[in-house]
């Protein structure tokens, strides 16, 4: 139960880090939003291990070579997006994060839920309990993700356009630091 415990820790914080950087740009409700991500993180959190525990070893090499790279590639996208929109931001103009759409979130939930695949893939190995190991992840991340967003939109409303820059940048650093972890 311990280690379930640490492993849903871990696997959170990249949707923490995601949820203050979303909190600090994204305008409106802040408890809403942080809710909002909170059901998308935690939901993604339970379902990717259980997937990977689906599919067990069979594709364990497959998942762990691609994975860095897909999550690379849709944090460094959605975070060039929000860069590239706060330095171009007119006042007419809407910043590119000014709100959470439901793809946005499905995105930003997949790159960062899918070291919890291959977490799941290394369950199937294990003595398990894998619906409660799964929960506990999921509940782990809708509670980080909730405090997350919740700090962000508190400090986001004072620093609106430097937020959506540093969002933008610690979207990509995550990507980059996934990919980097699982190349090195």
């Amino acid at each position: 139960m311990v280690y379930t415990l640490l492993i849903a820790v871990s696997l959170a914080l990249d949707a923490f880090a995601v949820s203050v950087s979303c909190g600090l740009t994204v305008k409106g409700n802040g408890l809403k939003n942080a809710l909002l991500m909170g059901c998308y993180f935690g939901a993604f959190q339970f379902i990717m291990p259980l997937i990977g525990w689906l599919l067990g070893s069979s594709v364990a090499g497959y998942i762990s070579a691609i994975s860095p790279w897909v999550s690379f590639a849709l944090l460094g996208f959605i975070g060039g997006r929000m860069i590239y929109g706060a330095l171009k931001h007119s006042e007419e103009e809407e910043p590119a994060m000014d709100r959470l759409t439901h793809g946005r979130l499905v995105v930003l939930a997949i790159a960062t839920s899918i070291d919890a695949l291959a977490v799941g893939v290394s369950f199937a190995f294990m003595d398990v309990d894998i619906i409660l190991s799964c929960a506990i992840i999921g509940v782990v991340a809708f509670v980080l993700s909730v405090i997350g967003g919740t700090i962000g939109k508190k400090l986001g409303d004072r620093f609106q356009k430097q937020a959506e820059i540093l969002g933008g940048i610690v979207l990509v650093a995550i990507g980059l630091k996934i990919l980097l972890e699982n190349l090195l």
